[in-house]
């Protein structure tokens, strides 16, 4: 389910000191129950996803064409990447967040920022956009969220960002988030 902009932008979230300069684009629910010690394992279930192995076509299919789009149009060369076109938001971090990275991402070209017992955030950068993802646990409501944030690069990445809207909340992230939520869940299940 989609979020209003506030249940992100009036919570505590260590996030807000990094990116102050970055516009919010989504929140998101993230509906598995869990309490607060499960929040690893939601950050478990985030990384180790791997679009292209999706149990949606459809989500398989738009992953695919992205990538195939971002190679053949150079969107995701490394000099339009972290430290190329931009620095990496870790050099904003402060001492104590640079004290917890979080883990590795699988099949997406993130790259983690820090993670926290409440929160967890990645980013990502290419000729589009500079953008970053964070997870935040909402103890007082016994669920998690996603917030999508973004800088975009010129009038292209603002075209760009605009163009797949759509796809995102119609394609993309209703399918994702529910797996995410089923792999957070199996993960508490199993633990």
């Amino acid at each position: 389910m989609k979020l209003t902009a506030s249940e992100h932008t009036s919570r505590p979230w260590r996030i807000h000191e990094i990116v102050g300069d970055f516009r919010l684009e989504d929140v998101w629910e993230l509906k598995a129950p869990g309490r607060a010690d499960d929040f690893e394992q939601l950050v478990a279930g985030f990384t180790t996803f791997d679009p292209a192995e999706s149990s949606s076509a459809i989500v398989r299919f738009l992953f695919a064409l992205r990538w195939k789009l971002g190679d053949w149009f150079g969107w995701d060369d490394d000099s339009t990447g972290i430290n190329g076109r931009v620095g990496s938001l870790s050099e904003r971090l402060p001492a104590d967040l640079r004290a917890h990275p979080g883990p590795d991402l699988a099949g997406v070209p993130f790259t983690s920022l820090y993670q926290l017992d409440n929160e967890y955030a990645a980013e990502i950068a290419n000729e589009t956009m500079h953008g970053v993802v964070h997870l935040g646990w909402v103890p007082e409501e016994g669920r998690a969220q996603m917030a999508v944030l973004v800088k975009t690069n010129g009038l292209f990445g603002q075209l760009y960002m605009l163009g797949i809207r759509p796809f995102r909340h119609v394609g993309v992230y209703p399918v994702l988030l529910r797996e995410i939520e089923n792999r957070w869940q199996a993960g508490i299940s199993s633990a």
